[in-house]
């Protein structure tokens, strides 16, 4: 039986109990924060008490920063009680995923390589996050270096779905997306390079945005593939998702791919209406490889759209048959390149070398115990495909395929406003499932690649369930696509959507 919630997650009411806490999104309680009818301390209290309670079987975390929260919520109480002018989000809890750079704690990438790492100075969005007053509870855990699908590979236990403990979250943000499910934050950050903040966010029945590339900075990101990460808000409803881009986004001289022209952002008004939006169905995403549940929810979803007032345009994206493929040979080829700084030397893990051995044994053995199978996996690719003899028939050709699955969706917004389809083939699978084949977990990305080598705005609202297990349901999300830096547009069509399905539920252990 799905359990079942208002349809309003907003605290509507006045009064604010520790009960009511799944129930307040990231915008509630920002606002109830700033009337005084909620103390930023009581509000981070009581989340840092979820979290003792039920992180233990959950393994968001890789650290909770209890007492610093604790302090810079007080410290927000005692501005507010002064009058003083605080930030829109002040007392906010939220989580940032741990590849992104604080300059207190640690930034670990879920790698032994960077087990000690404590940064010197804040990512960009963390900047700005703490600008806005907003405070950082804690780093959530992630695939080794944002690589995977499911949060199992890295130092520590891998992160369990809060709808079944048995079931991956998704990855690589797999942790940010966990925790705002459980609701042990109000919101988090997760970065997407490939579709690690919408994938997990469908697994966890969450919305995950992925902004329009160079529209958030990337300074104090921890580098994957640095032409397709991007960082991105995962929240409970788009309207928090808006809420939180608008703070983050924007142009930053520390990163020379922001975009000036993404300075100009709204705040999402929910009640202008998508009367006059196309949306387009491609013919690819009806696809045998989908599970049947995922096909049935993307069917009725269709509808549910219809009856909101957007139009349906049936279209076609040819290219996107090799996008799989295309994306794995340019993302490895830029992770071998990233990850050649992480040497025992320079950077990460330094290996204990033996009498007679030499530098190139230091390499060797900080690079081997430093790094995961599936880093080691994805760096000896990429330095296959970028070497001498097969730069041109691997890199070179994915590069020029690139620029075809661009000019596929550029034609394609020519005739709609936005493209819906799957976040992901199926709902989320058992924690062991797919690690001991990687191709099988490669096509987890088969819908959302797309629009990172696109460089294009996406955004993962839920929609519906697959009931598995002889009546336990788990919850399916679909992605809403835009073209560069139609965010502002993509986050209506996805909050219309969201008001008219009115998708009831959250997992039953954090009711």
């Amino acid at each position: 039986m799905i359990p079942s919630v208002p349809r309003q997650l907003a605290g509507s009411s006045d009064e604010f109990d520790r009960e009511s806490l799944p129930g307040w999104t990231l915008t509630s309680l920002g606002a109830a924060i700033l009337d005084r009818r909620i103390s930023a301390e009581e509000a981070v209290s009581a989340y840092l008490d979820r979290i003792e309670k039920y992180d233990s079987s959950l393994h968001c975390f890789t650290e909770v920063f209890a007492d610093r929260s604790l302090e810079t919520a007080r410290a927000i109480d005692r501005r507010i009680a002064a009058g003083e002018s605080v930030g829109p989000l002040a007392g906010c809890p939220i989580a940032v995923k741990d590849n992104l750079c604080t300059d207190w704690g640690h930034t670990t990438c879920s790698s032994e390589m960077l087990r000690n790492y404590e940064s010197p100075f804040d990512a960009t969005v963390v900047r700005r996050l703490r600008q806005a007053d907003v405070i950082i509870i804690g780093k959530t855990r992630m695939d080794e270096f944002a690589m995977g699908s499911s949060c199992e590979r890295g130092v520590g236990e891998p992160t369990r779905n809060p709808w079944d403990h048995s079931r991956v979250p998704g990855g690589s943000s797999g942790g940010s997306a966990a925790a705002v499910a459980a609701s042990l934050c109000t919101a988090a950050l997760g970065s997407d390079t490939g579709g690690s903040v919408r994938q997990p966010a469908s697994f966890c029945g969450v919305v995950g945005f992925k902004p329009t590339y160079g529209s958030v900075s990337r300074y104090g990101l921890a580098a994957f593939a640095s032409s397709l990460d991007q960082i991105g808000p995962i929240t409970k409803t788009v309207e928090d998702a808006a809420t939180l881009h608008h703070r983050i986004r924007g142009y930053d001289p520390n990163d020379s791919t922001t975009n000036p022209e993404s300075n100009w952002f709204e705040p999402i008004d929910i009640n202008i209406p998508i009367t006059e939006m196309r949306v387009g169905v491609p013919r690819q995403f009806m696809s045998e490889a989908n599970d049947p549940s995922v096909t049935l929810v993307y069917e009725n979803a269709i509808e549910t759209l219809r009856a909101s007032g957007a139009s349906i345009v049936e279209i076609d994206l040819p290219m996107m048959e090799y996008a799989i493929a295309t994306y794995y040979v340019i993302c490895t080829a830029e992770a071998s390149s990233n990850l050649a700084r992480y040497d025992g030397i320079r950077y990460g893990r330094r290996a204990k070398l033996q009498p007679g051995e030499t530098f190139e044994d230091l390499y060797a053995k900080s690079r081997g115990e430093g790094f995961g199978s599936e880093v080691k996996r994805r760096i000896v690719l990429g330095a296959f495909v970028l070497s001498a003899g097969y730069h041109d028939q691997y890199y070179n050709r994915a590069l020029k395929v690139r620029r075809l699955i661009k000019e596929d969706f550029d034609r394609t917004f020519a005739k709609c406003d936005a493209i819906l389809g799957p976040t992901s083939p199926t709902a989320a699978f058992r924690l062991g499932e797919k690690t001991s084949d990687p191709l099988e977990m490669y096509l987890c990305d088969l819908y959302t690649v797309g629009a990172n080598l696109a460089g294009i705005p996406a955004i993962s609202v839920p929609a519906g369930f697959a009931e598995v297990d002889g009546g336990h349901h788990l919850p399916i999300g679909l992605q809403f696509t835009g073209s560069v830096l139609s965010d502002l547009k993509l986050l209506r069509i996805a909050r219309t959507f969201q008001q008219h399905a009115a998708i009831e539920g959250r997992p039953s252990d954090f009711l």
